[in-house]
C-alpha cells in the first residue's frame, strides 16, 4: 500500500495492515499457524492474532487517498500529462 505515516486528520483515521515479516509462500493465516498453533483458541479473528505476533501493524493514512474519485483524477492528470509530452497540445474529450 502506498499510504505514508501522517500527522493528525481532523474527521477520520483511517488504518491499513501493513505485513512486517513475509514468509515467502505462506499467506497471513499460514504465518499465524506456524507460530502459535492452535490460536483460535486464544483470538476471536485472524488479524488480531497476527498483530499481537507482530506479522501486521496499523498504519495511519490520509482518508483522501482513499477515495477513489481522487485516484482516478490522478491517473487522469498522468495521462493528459503523458499525453502532451508525447503528441503536444490539449486533449480532445
Amino acid at each position: 500500500m502506498a499510504c505514508k505515516m501522517c500527522s493528525n486528520y481532523s474527521n477520520a483515521v483511517i488504518v491499513t495492515a501493513d505485513p512486517l515479516i513475509y514468509i515467502h509462500g505462506m499467506n497471513l493465516r499460514e504465518q499465524v499457524e506456524e507460530l502459535l498453533p492452535n490460536w483460535e483458541r486464544w483470538y476471536p479473528s485472524l488479524f488480531d492474532a497476527a498483530h499481537d505476533l507482530g506479522l501486521i501493524r496499523a498504519q495511519v493514512c490520509d482518508p483522501n487517498s482513499l477515495l477513489l474519485m481522487n485516484r482516478h483524477a490522478r491517473l487522469r492528470q498522468r495521462a493528459e500529462d503523458a499525453h502532451r509530452e508525447k503528441w503536444g497540445g490539449r486533449i480532445q474529450d
